[in-house]
């Protein structure tokens, strides 16, 4: 079939969410209004005059002109046909009662066949019809009246077949790099909690009032008496949704979704209820459910919060292509998420994309200054990428020009600086980066990083002195700190100091043993989804 059958919205605006919550199901919506009951009567019965009429709208909920519209009996050529009106309604008088079917057509949409229709004597049958623009893209945009409407129309190319395993191919590059990729899967994660939706209305406390109680029993009575109802499925899903059971709610609300997909209201309760469960199905240690949660979640309300659950679970357990193509789409989905492009920067970092993941670190920063994550990001990776980025410097100067004071904000863009000045030979540089290092170490004498900048600075200047100092206070405001071990040690070599040199080398392998041992229990503990790519067989790789 070509179109979904779901219940009407209240609003326009409602409309308009509804429309988009369920283009990953479907590319052309109906929303029917049925007044009256459907009868059984033979098509051959003459009876009094039954009206089949409507309205059609395009994405953005506004009225379609001057399209075909055609009322056919099922199964059979076509009856009767109307033009839409400037308001896009359309009318069919029939005598006949019977099953019929409406199709829609206009050049520049995709043509909308309805299920079979059956109507009744003296029946008023009214249709909202949605026509979805033609486009070749997996994404288009339809503009009215200044409103653009990005359409989700195609389906991922890739499944969650299975968990296995950390098997050592989670990312590119070098261990560093894999581990900053690491760290920002679980970064990104850790923004789910901070986005602009929230949790879905659902009552946190059960009800035991006796009309409540007798209200259940009910309910529970009429599934017994009728399991393959849709209605008595949906009923006692949605109170136990609306009471706070959600673990009972949802396979009510499956089952009604498997009788009657198209209704839109049992759809999107079902939409909050995957999403108010998913995150607990990864805390009880079962992230395959929890994947397929979201992605269902997903498909029926494409939400920025659902987008960006399904995404960053993706990237955790190292489904770095999949994180990347859910990412792509909920940025342009919604376009003014600047935690959607964090979380594509990410997935990008992990694929070894690092100009791409930067340039869309710096998209974020731009949406929202205020939020300081972007930058952050963008930060980590100026440190952690040999490479310098066009965009960095900037958006790491717009970060410490909002945030001054910033300990951060300082050594960040001294870290952009510093990369300056080794390429270029700028003096003034080199001492500018030197300045916000000691600035950042000013305001946060436990920020062990900037100390070892430091030391870093002062042994390319040859001032051996400082950089001893700075390596040593590195160590002790951040005693994982390697680098600053085995930099150290060297300077003592140099120095002629042997049995420092020693100690500073045995440390350094001892640190370096203890983290390896520390992120090797982490890898083990996410497990890596198994991808099934599109005509591929399954795989543990995350590209």
């Amino acid at each position: 079939m070509n179109c979904l059958f779901i219940a009407p919205s209240s609003s326009q605006n409602q409309a308009k969410r509804l429309t988009l919550g369920l283009f990953l199901l479907s590319t052309v919506l109906i929303f029917p209004l049925v007044e009256g009951e459907r009868a059984q009567t033979p098509p051959s019965v003459q009876v009094d005059a039954i009206t089949i009429s409507g309205t059609v709208r395009n994405s953005a909920a506004d009225p379609v002109k001057d399209a075909s519209v055609v009322l056919s009996e099922h199964g059979q050529p076509r009856l009767l046909e109307a033009i839409t009106d400037e308001t896009g309604q359309f009318s069919f008088s029939i005598r006949q009662e019977g099953t019929y079917t409406v199709t829609v057509e206009k050049s520049g949409f995709r043509k909308c066949v309805t299920d079979p229709l059956p109507v009744s004597a003296g029946q008023q049958k009214k249709l909202e019809l949605l026509l979805v623009a033609t486009t070749s893209a997996s994404f288009s945009a339809a503009t009215t009246s200044g409103t653009t409407i990005m359409e989700f129309d195609d389906k991922p190319n890739f499944t969650v077949a299975g968990v296995t395993d950390w098997s050592g191919a989670g990312g590119h590059g070098s261990d560093t790099s894999l581990r900053t990729s690491e760290a920002f899967a679980r970064e990104t994660l850790a923004l789910k909690s901070s986005g602009p939706v929230g949790p879905p209305p659902i009552s946190s406390s059960i009800s035991t009032t006796p009309e409540a109680i007798e209200t259940e029993r009910k309910l529970r009575a009429a599934l017994a008496a009728a399991p393959n109802s849709f209605e008595a499925q949906h009923q006692l899903g949605e109170l136990y949704l609306r009471s706070g059971r959600v673990r009972e709610a949802i396979p009510l609300l499956q089952a009604a979704y498997q009788i009657k997909s198209g209704d839109t209201g049992n759809s999107y309760e079902l939409a909050q209820a995957y999403r108010a469960t998913g995150e607990l199905d990864e805390q009880l240690g079962n992230p395959l459910s929890a994947v397929r949660e979201y992605e269902r979640a997903t498909t029926l309300d494409p939400s920025e919060q659902n987008y960006f659950a399904w995404g960053s679970e993706l990237l955790l357990h190292r489904a770095v292509s999949p994180a990347n193509a859910v990412f792509r789409k909920g940025s342009i989905v919604h376009p003014n998420s600047s935690r959607m492009l964090v979380g594509l920067g990410a997935a990008l970092y992990a694929a070894g994309s690092y100009d791409d993941a930067a340039r869309e670190l710096c998209r974020a920063s731009t949406l929202n200054p205020e939020d300081f994550t972007p930058y952050l990001f963008l930060g980590k990776m100026e440190v952690t990428v040999p490479t310098s980025f066009p965009c960095a410097e900037e958006r790491l100067s717009a970060f410490l020009n909002i945030q001054p004071e910033n300990a951060l904000a300082n050594y960040y863009f001294a870290i952009s600086l510093a990369r300056r000045a080794r390429e270029s030979k700028n003096s003034a540089d080199s001492h500018q980066a030197q300045a916000l290092l000691e600035k950042s170490v000013a305001i946060d004498p436990k920020l062990g990083e900037a100390y070892l900048q430091l030391g870093v600075l002062f042994s390319a200047q040859g001032d051996t002195d400082r950089a001893i100092t700075a390596f040593t206070n590195a160590i002790a405001a951040t005693p994982s700190l390697s680098e600053a071990h085995y930099r150290l040690s060297q300077l003592y070599k140099h120095n002629g100091e042997k049995a420092k040199a020693d100690r500073e080398i045995q440390l350094y392998k001892q640190v370096e043993k203890t983290e390896a041992e520390k992120i090797e229990q982490q890898r083990r503990e996410v497990q890596q989804f198994l991808i099934v790519l599109q005509d591929q067989p399954a795989r543990a790789s995350p590209h």
